[in-house]
This record gives C-alpha cells, sequence and structure tokens, in this order.
C-alpha cells in the first residue's frame, strides 16, 4: 500500500516562505556585528639550549693533549742546560712576536716576512701543478690508452724524494728561488693527477650513456657531468698536494737560502738559538694545520655523500 501526504497550496507556500527566511543572510545583523578581537601574538620561540657537553667534548681533548706535551716537555728538561724549557720557550716567542716584521736587510728579517715568502713559493708551485694536474688527472681518467701509457711514469716518479728534485732545478734555472718552485710543482702534483684519474674512472657509466644518447660534445660531457662528479676526488688530492708543498718547502728553503721560513730555521741554528727552532716547529705545523684545514671545508662544502 502506497501512502502519500498532500498539502495544499497555502501551506506549501508557507514553507518556502521560511526556508528563504532562514536561508537568507542577515545583512543588518551582520553589519550590527563587532569586528573580531585581535588575536593575542603567539609567544616567542623558546631559545635553543646551549649543548655544553658537546662543546666540552670537542674543546677539552685537544687542549688535555697539548697540556700533556707541555707538561712531558717540561719534565724531561727540568735539569736540562742545552735544551730549553717551555717558559723560555715561550719567553722567547713573545718577544719574537712582538715584532714579527722588522726588516734589518735580506739575510735577517722577522719571522713573519719568511712566513710570507714561504706562502708564497708554495702558492706559485702549487698553482702550477694544479693547472697542469687536474687537467692531466682528467684526460688519463677520461681515455684508456692515455691513461695506460702515463700511469708508469707517474708510478715511477711519484715516490723519489722531494729533495732529489732540487738539484735538478738549480740546474735548469742557475737560481734559488725558481729551483724551490721547482721542487713544490713536481712533488705536489702527483696527488692531484691521481685522485682526478680515479674520480673521473669511478663516475658511474649511466651518466655517460646518458650523454652518448644526447650526443653531447666531450666539452659538455666534462664540463656537466664529469666535472660536478669528480670534485670531491679532486678536492682531496688538492688538499694533499698543499700538505707535501708545505713539506717540501721548508727542506729545499734549507739548502738554498734566501728568506723563508726554512732558510730562518736553518739560520738560527747556526746561531745555536734553539729557542727560535722550537717556535719555528710549531708556526710551521700551525700554518699547515689551517691550510688543511681550510681545503678540508672547501672539501665538505662540496661534498655530495649525505
Amino acid at each position: 500500500m502506497v501512502s502519500a501526504v498532500f498539502h495544499s497550496p497555502l501551506e506549501a507556500a508557507a514553507a518556502d516562505k521560511q526556508r528563504g527566511a532562514t536561508t537568507r543572510p542577515n545583512t543588518a545583523g551582520a553589519a550590527a556585528t563587532p569586528a573580531p578581537a585581535v588575536a593575542p601574538a603567539a609567544p616567542a620561540a623558546a631559545r635553543t639550549p646551549i649543548d655544553w657537553r658537546s662543546i666540552a667534548l670537542k674543546v677539552l681533548p685537544p687542549l688535555a693533549g697539548i697540556a700533556l706535551l707541555i707538561g712531558i716537555w717540561a719534565l724531561l728538561t727540568i735539569k736540562s742546560t742545552s735544551f730549553p724549557t717551555p717558559a723560555m720557550t715561550f719567553d722567547a716567542a713573545v718577544k719574537l712576536f712582538a715584532d714579527p716584521f722588522y726588516s734589518k736587510g735580506p739575510n735577517d728579517q722577522g719571522i713573519g716576512w719568511n712566513i710570507l715568502f714561504s706562502l708564497k713559493r708554495v702558492a706559485v708551485g702549487f698553482g702550477m701543478a694544479a693547472a697542469v694536474g687536474i687537467p692531466m688527472g682528467f684526460m688519463l681518467g677520461r681515455f684508456e690508452f692515455l691513461n695506460r701509457m702515463v700511469s708508469p711514469l707517474v708510478s715511477l716518479l711519484r715516490p723519489v724524494s722531494p729533495l732529489a728534485w732540487l738539484p735538478i732545478g738549480l740546474l735548469v734555472f742557475k737560481s734559488a728561488n725558481p729551483a724551490a718552485i721547482w721542487t713544490i710543482f713536481i712533488c705536489s702534483i702527483w696527488p692531484m693527477i691521481i685522485n682526478t684519474a680515479v674520480g673521473v674512472q669511478r663516475v658511474p657509466a649511466d651518466y655517460l650513456n646518458v650523454a652518448r644518447v644526447l650526443n653531447l660534445s666531450e666539452w659538455k660531457i666534462i664540463t656537466r657531468i664529469l666535472f660536478p662528479a669528480v670534485l670531491p676526488y679532486m678536492l682531496t688530492g688538492v688538499r694533499l698536494s698543499v700538505g707535501t708543498a708545505w713539506l717540501v718547502i721548508v727542506a729545499a728553503e734549507m739548502l738554498t737560502g734566501g728568506v723563508g721560513i726554512g732558510f730562518w730555521v736553518w739560520d738560527e741554528w747556526n746561531n745555536l738559538n734553539v729557542q727560535h727552532i722550537i717556535i719555528a716547529i710549531f708556526v710551521i705545523g700551525i700554518v699547515g694545520l689551517l691550510l688543511e684545514q681550510m681545503l678540508m671545508t672547501i672539501a665538505k662544502r662540496f661534498s655530495f655523500d649525505d
């Protein structure tokens, strides 16, 4: 059975009017509604607490190591009359660095000038090595025939002592300064060649296959594909090379003379000034550490391991 409810036309009109009244916006009421209050400002973010434990783990171990070294040094030199104590060396360092840039002639200059002259030689020799070694590393890694031809020469010459190259430089250039630069060049070029070549060889084959599909030129393959992928390897070679260059320049300057930290050490030995020799050892180590840390920071900046 089907039942239906019928409404009269008057009741239907009244219902429609009632629905329209409920759905029609109340403009008068909207105008009379007060503006909402401004929301209170959000509380300031809590300050991140300082991780003192992490800072202590980074700072205290190096300080403890340095203190241990100085303590052993002080114990071993308590009764020594020829080797200076840490206190004597510190007093000499204060006097030495009070005027590090004095100049009293070509063979009597402050330690600051000697460091700058050594860094200048390192920069020239290292720059020449980078200009030659990095492109050669790209070519050795890229072309198999060239790699097989040059790799035996690199393996043969790389282990040669740096000082063995110095007489060759003196013979060719007839001067101490270019001979020292030549020694830096020939000794710091090998890490850049080897690391760059290894980086090129480890580039995924898929990258090169895509380059072949796109018919890229060799220049675009090197600049767009190989260079970004090889950059971390290349910077590792650069870091090793600058350490080698700074190591070599001290020994080269001892033999060639002139102005430089190596010559300064040898000159102080001739004057039997052991305190200045110890100071020079610390200075050489600190400068080498700063150079390495700078290049490590650059290498981390361009590292894509994460």
